[in-house]
């Protein structure tokens, strides 16, 4: 071709034809040529197949698959296999369902197919060979169940052959769902959210860090409506609660068309790699891509993870140069000569005015008033701050540091925690701003003086470095679900002895997002009873904002947990009259309506769902709906995004637990009494009154009580609390309710058995 010219060859390799079943007769089928036939369904095709030939021609797909996993997987060579294909046209009448359904838009997931298990299950000699499907929930075609069928030739030719039902099984993998989805552009989503360029910050492709120079922008934008899901106490896995939330804000933005938004917090490598795995969601409500989600993500926990650790080495470090200088050497080092000027930092002046001197030149303090000012004098037994690392690691609960010949015996007894339990998360997590949080950072004590004064995380003259590590950890993370719904991450506070919730900013920025019609549905930790009673005390406190309904999620396993057994309608009920019951009582208490969300698992009766729906209902619930969003994604969940919109329509009444002024006790025994019933409360002696601050009750989260054990709606207890402490920076106060882990421990055999990258194509595999 010249410049101005360009010349294209069209090369035609085949014709497909879409013919309706009656005219798929062999004399039609036997008129493709076998290397054109892409279904292998012609007589050639198939004999060959039959022969064992898989060298010639096309395999069809579900063939293809089955042989290719066995290979894989070495159970048996190819060659011992023998597919039989029968009625493989349907797949021609069905071609829109071949398991590859990527598209370039966002648009509501057609069912896909994923990995193939195989078992064989051995049965009577004169049965036939089957094929059928166990899919739990998932909307897969009736066609797989006759596709195909499989025989062993060496034990059909073998004397007196067993024969063997094999079962096919065709199991949703969250991860292999996640990559059949191509997600928008995260330029693409932002616009469509209403945010402007510049307040996206990129992070990869699929997730970016939003500015919070929006909430000045949208000051004027009335908020929509806020809704939060919780629910009942849970089992050791979990009840569905972030499926819950996402294939809500799936139901709510892309098939009723509100403007919505999810908002969720950022899960810990400690379970991930644990035992409950992932917390992206799953089947086909999840956030993606699942694995960004789930490992690393923006890398919030890792700032956070170092901004505790400089707290802890500052604390070591101060005790060891106070304890080996004096007062006029610490203070020279502490205030060091730089170019013939002495001066202090203003970090350094703020530690003055605490202790009442003000002064700023540096030679006019008296010698009383520099040894105040260089002299801590931290106690060893009374420092409450601990390392932390993200991983479940047992053997660091208690630790002993100060060992080596350079520490000069400053010997003494520490631990580690769970990064998520810091008091950094929960401070991440209930700022409003960066002011706020480098405020909340300053305010964080860190042990107590020998005089019985508290050390802050200012007097030790870090809290500065603090704010400059996690000044972008305070951005909210964007992402999208399934359906292109977007998502805030961000934030993950312990649920035990913190609050549970993800961060104000994330929400308030979303509300101001969605608009006066629009949704927010955001996520409490564990049960009603830790979760919501603490997003209601403490985390509506601390951001104004006031819940409009809320999503009581509920499984038929738990309420059997709660009956005492396994399997009755008779223990649903007794469930249901039990602990779901005494949820609902709860979110009453601050005059929220209630909509309970039953999350169907396939193991689930019609009779059992349809039960629990009318116990919650007579249990005072604005409604009760099955969902099953894990299998249809958004349109599993229409009922709910329904029952929730008509929830929303008349105001609710919403009110505090107890008045923040109350005295500490007080307020205690309020919780232990109204949301957990017990009888009273047992205070230890050691137990300190911390002034005007909200609780955060350090407890199980198995069940209302502080027994894991006693499930149900348990009465009659004392609940114990063995102390008191604080996270002043926080802004909570926290009891301690029983005994009370910050360190998980890793089980037998955690997650990380299954998680492995593969070199070439670098995909994960083995995340949930």
């Amino acid at each position: 071709s010249s410049s101005s010219e360009i010349s294209i060859s069209f090369f035609m390799h085949g014709v497909y034809l879409h013919l309706p079943p009656a005219s798929l007769t062999s004399r039609v089928l036997n008129t493709l040529k076998a290397e054109k036939d892409v279904d292998g369904i012609s007589d050639v095709n198939i004999g060959r197949l039959v022969r064992g030939d898989l060298s010639k021609g096309f395999v069809p797909p579900i063939a293809s698959a089955v042989l290719d996993l066995l290979e894989k997987h070495g159970e048996f060579a190819q060659k011992e296999f023998v597919p039989i294909l029968n009625n493989f046209s349907i797949w021609t009448q069905n071609s829109n369902h071949y398991p590859k359904h990527c598209t370039d838009d966002i648009q509501p997931l057609k069912p896909c197919w994923s990995t193939i298990f195989l078992g064989l299950l051995h049965c009577k000699q004169d049965q036939k060979f089957t094929v059928t499907r166990e899919c739990g929930q998932t909307n897969l075609l009736d066609v797989l169940i006759t596709a195909c069928f499989v025989c062993i030739s060496p034990l059909i030719l073998a004397p007196e052959p067993k024969k063997w039902y094999l079962s096919l099984f065709l199991y949703l993998i969250d991860i292999e769902i996640s990559r059949a989805q191509k997600p928008k552009s995260m330029n693409q989503l932002a616009e469509e959210i209403g945010l402007l360029p510049e307040e996206l910050e990129a992070y990869g492709r699929n997730k970016a860090k939003v500015q919070l120079s929006l909430l000045d922008r949208l000051h004027t934008q009335p908020d929509g409506k806020y809704v939060l899901v919780a629910g009942i106490t849970p089992t050791p896995l979990g009840e569905g609660k972030s499926t819950v939330t996402i294939g809500l804000v799936q139901a709510l933005s892309a098939h009723l068309k509100f403007n919505s938004f999810g908002c969720l917090r950022q899960p810990s490598q400690g379970p991930t790699f644990g035992v409950k795995g992932g917390a992206a969601g799953g089947g086909y409500a999840q956030v993606i891509p699942m694995e960004e989600f789930n490992l690393h993500l923006t890398g919030d926990i890792h700032a956070i993870t170092a901004a505790n650790n400089l707290v802890a080495a500052a604390i070591d470090a101060r005790m060891l140069h106070e304890a080996t200088q004096s007062d006029k050497a610490l203070f020279n080092r502490l205030v060091p000569t730089v170019n013939g000027v002495r001066r202090f930092s203003p970090i350094q002046i703020s530690r003055l005015r605490r202790l009442g001197i003000n002064k700023t030149d540096p030679a006019t303090l008296t010698p009383q008033e520099v040894t105040s000012f260089v002299r801590l004098d931290l106690d060893p037994s009374k420092i409450t701050w601990q390392r932390v690392v993200d991983t479940n690691d047992r053997f660091l609960r208690k630790i002993t540091v100060g060992q080596a010949s350079t520490e000069k015996g400053q010997i003494r007894e520490t631990g580690f925690d769970i990064a998520v339990a810091s008091e950094i998360m929960a401070i991440l997590a209930l700022a409003d701003s960066l002011l706020d949080m480098k405020n909340r950072l300053a305010r964080m004590v860190v042990g107590t003086s020998r005089s019985g004064q508290p050390v802050t995380a200012e007097d030790l003259g870090v809290s500065g470095a603090l704010a400059v590590l996690m000044k972008d950890a305070i951005k909210p993370t964007l992402m999208q679900t399934l359906e292109g719904t977007p998502v805030f991450v961000h934030a993950g506070p312990f649920a035990n002895i913190a609050h549970g919730n993800s961060s104000v900013l994330a929400d308030k920025l979303a509300l101001k997002l969605v608009g006066r019609d629009g949704f927010v549905v955001t996520e409490a930790g564990f049960g009603a009873d830790i979760g919501m009673e603490k997003f209601f005390n403490i985390k509506c406190r601390a951001s104004g904002l006031r819940p409009s309904v809320v999503v009581l999620v509920a499984t038929v396993r738990a309420l059997k947990m709660h009956g005492g057994g396994p399997n009755n309608l008779g223990l649903v009920a007794d469930g249901c009259y039990s602990n779901l019951r005494k949820q609902i009582q709860i979110a009453h208490l601050f005059g929220v309506p209630v909509v309970v969300a039953v999350n169907v698992f396939k193991t689930d009766t019609k009779a059992e769902i349809d039960l629990v729906c009318q116990i919650a209902k007579e249990c005072g619930a604005s409604d009760a709906v099955p969902c099953h969003h894990w299998a249809k994604g958004g349109q599993g969940c229409l009922d709910l995004a329904k029952a929730v919109n008509e929830a929303t329509i008349t105001p609710g009444n919403f009110q505090f637990l107890y008045n923040i002024e109350m005295p500490i006790v007080e307020k205690i025994r309020t919780i232990a009494q109204k949301v957990y019933g017990a009888d009273d409360i047992e205070l230890s002696p050691e137990a300190k009154d911390y002034g005007s601050l909200p609780i955060c009750m350090a407890k199980t989260h198995l069940s209302l009580s502080h027994m894991p054990d006693k499930k149900g709606a348990p009465t009659g207890f004392i609940l114990p609390i063995r102390d008191v402490r604080a996270s002043i920076g926080a802004g909570f106060i926290y009891p301690l309710v029983g005994t009370m882990s910050t360190m998980p421990g890793l089980p037998t055999r955690p997650c990380f058995y299954d998680i492995d990258l593969d070199p070439i194509t670098e995909e994960i595999t083995g995340l949930f």
